[in-house]
């Protein structure tokens, strides 16, 4: 099902015109369906069903507190990466043991804020982390339940920025080297070993690399449990794709059942960390037109939204759909266009070479499968407040994050008291 659809001529979040929500909470602005969120999990939910099996939303996609919470009512964890996420998700109630924290670079503080918190399980990435967090756990008289992540080197196929599972990645441990790793852990006496855990990038659409890993993984299981080792969970992340252009991710059922499939006879409870797929088609960003500035070579069309709104095409050469919010009549004719912001950068852009009907100033456009990675990469760039973001349910909305204002953004710096006296 389409949550975001044309209704009478305007485009709609569920019951709601996207134009309304402008006139209200202004432009730039992200937009989320509820129900989009809801009838994701329910995908995940649905085929995991008779699978001895966890859910973890991953916080880095989204981290909008409305976002998390309605997850964690329909009873997900959350898999996190800095102690900022933790407390994130506590504060929109997952309860602290479906917590697992992920990441490369854990400071000691960090490691003993998610253990005095009590997160149920921390992904360990480096034998140094080891030492570190057996050292913290010993000060708080604890054992820390933890997975040492491994890297399978195995191609996701995906962009080079957000591949994680290869040798040359600095994510996990090589596999290759991975049942030291397990052994160090396995003496030393405030860890105790539960599992492993994986993740080999972001935006996957071909089910062949999860394939790869797990039989890697699997046999590295079957390898550690003839060394002595308690294996009871294998934590697969996430990295499953969404369509932004062409792209044919498989389902969610689909991904299911390979990991079922070559996880079978395992005897290890499995834990899926989606980000990503649960959010990035849920969410828009809407924007309004400044200005249209023809050119020799090309047509402009100038926006309130910019880079700093929504990084991924510039970062990551990343398309985005891009739709007028008023429906274009059939037979409109198209210009071809770049669609930019006003910020003073030649990547500043959120589309390029695109073929879209004419517009005019003070006209709506919106930005399609920005719920992943867009309001969570935002900046102040230019001194531009953080663009907001609004929840859609039904025919009734709220903004979950106002914009601030400049004088705010101000206030939240400091000149230095000799500087202060100079003035």
């Amino acid at each position: 099902m389409n949550f975001f659809a044309y209704r009478n001529g305007e485009m709609h979040a569920e019951g709601v015109a996207l134009k309304t929500i402008a006139q209200q909470v202004g432009t730039p602005f992200y937009c989320y369906s509820a129900a989009a969120l809801r009838a994701a999990w329910q995908e995940f939910a649905d085929a995991m069903k008779g699978m001895n099996a966890s859910l973890c939303y991953a916080v880095k996609a989204n981290s909008n507190l409305a976002v998390i919470k309605l997850f964690g009512d329909l009873g997900v964890g959350a898999d996190i990466v800095s102690v900022g996420e933790m407390r994130r998700a506590l504060a929109a109630g997952i309860p602290a043991g479906r917590i697992v924290y992920s990441g490369v670079g854990k400071k000691a503080s960090e490691l003993m804020a998610a253990l005095e918190a009590g997160v149920g399980q921390i992904n360990v990435e480096s034998s140094a982390e080891l030492e570190t967090l057996n050292a913290v756990a010993g000060q708080l008289g604890r054992k820390a339940d933890i997975t040492i992540r491994v890297n399978p080197d195995i191609d996701a196929g995906t962009h080079e920025k957000i591949t994680t599972g290869l040798k040359e990645n600095k994510f996990g441990i090589d596999i290759d080297l991975a049942r030291g790793a397990f052994a160090k852990a396995g003496a030393l006496p405030n860890l105790r070993v539960v599992g492993v855990a994986m993740h080999i990038g972001s935006q996957l659409t071909s089910l062949q690399p999860y394939r790869d890993a797990i039989v890697r993984v699997r046999s590295l299981i079957e390898d550690l449990r003839s060394d002595g080792h308690r294996i009871d969970r294998l934590d697969i992340g996430g990295g499953l794709g969404i369509v932004y252009a062409d792209e044919t991710p498989p389902s969610i059922t689909e991904f299911v059942q390979v990991v079922g499939k070559e996880t079978a006879g395992l005897g290890c409870e499995l834990t899926f960390e989606p980000g990503r797929r649960l959010v990035g088609e849920a969410g828009v960003l809407v924007s309004e037109v400044i200005l249209v500035k023809p050119g020799v070579f090309k047509t402009f069309v100038i926006v309130d939204a910019a880079m700093n709104d929504l990084i991924r095409p510039t970062l990551y050469d990343a398309w985005h759909d891009v739709l007028p919010v008023r429906e274009p009549r059939p037979d409109a004719a198209t210009i071809r266009c770049d669609i930019v912001g006003p910020i003073c950068e030649s990547g500043d852009y959120l589309a390029q070479n695109r073929d879209l009907p004419s517009l005019s100033a003070g006209e709506l456009i919106m930005v399609r499968s920005a719920g992943a990675y867009g309001a969570v990469m935002a900046s102040s760039y230019n001194s531009r407040p953080l663009v907001p973001e609004v929840m859609v349910d039904g025919t009734r909305f709220a903004i979950t994050r106002p914009r601030p204002s400049i004088e705010e953004m101000i206030a939240a710096e400091r000149i230095p008291p000799w500087m202060a006296q100079a003035g």
